[in-house]
This record gives C-alpha cells, structure tokens and sequence, in this order.
C-alpha cells in the first residue's frame, strides 16, 4: 500500500467529512460570537443567524444519509443556501456593530472555506448521477 492511500480515511459518518467538521467549526464559532449580541436580538438576527449555520450542518448530514445521488446533490445544495444566508447574516451583524472587523473576517473566511469545499463535493456527488 502506498503512502497516499495508508493516509485516505474511510468515509463511515457525516461526521467524517471534512466540509461537515468546518461548517460544525463555524457554528460554534456563531454560536459563541451571538452570546454577546444584545439580548433584544435573540428573537431576532441571533435566532436566524445560529439556524442558518446549524442548517448547513444539518442538510449536509441529512444529504450524507441519503442513497441516491441525486438525493445527496439536493441536500448538499439546500447546505449552501444556508451558507449564503449565514454570510448574508454577518454582513448584516457587522454593519450594524454587532461584529467588529476581525471578528467578521474570521468568521467569513470559515464560511468561505465552507462553501469551497462544498461546492467541490456538490461536484463530485452530481458526477456521479451522469455516469
């Protein structure tokens, strides 16, 4: 066995894959920045914004559970909605000073890297409904 594939773990839970564990990463990271968010919020932009994330998480998980790949394909895509929404939700939580700079920025990144590797995975999944 070469080196290459002695390092390739088997995929058994959604928890395995590598797009699931950075969006998990950027919910807590959600998750611990709107604690300090005005508590008239937690109806308002905290709710929306934490079930925004957790649904990135959740359809990702619910796609992985799927048997088809088109069934996979729809959850993964449902996942980058929440995504965008996610992004479009710390604009707004920055712009109105919820979220300083720095805090924004690292938090769009994750989202960023989130929506990359997803974006590769939707990828992959809708090759395999054509073949």
């Amino acid at each position: 066995m070469n080196e290459e594939a002695s390092e390739k773990k088997v995929i058994t839970s959604f928890m395995d894959l590598r797009v699931w564990q950075e969006g998990h990463a950027l919910v807590l990271a959600i998750y611990k920045v709107t604690r300090r968010f005005p508590k008239e919020e937690l109806f308002g932009l905290v709710s929306q914004i934490r079930r925004a994330a957790v649904s990135v998480t959740s359809n990702l998980a619910e796609g992985f559970g799927r048997q088809s790949y088109k069934e996979k394909t729809q959850f993964f895509f449902l996942s980058r909605g929440s995504l965008t929404e996610t992004q479009n939700q710390l604009v707004i939580s920055k712009d109105i000073g919820y979220l300083s700079t720095d805090e924004f920025e690292k938090l769009f990144a994750q989202s960023i890297k989130v929506h990359k590797i997803l974006t590769g995975l939707i990828k992959k999944t809708k090759s395999f409904i054509h073949s």
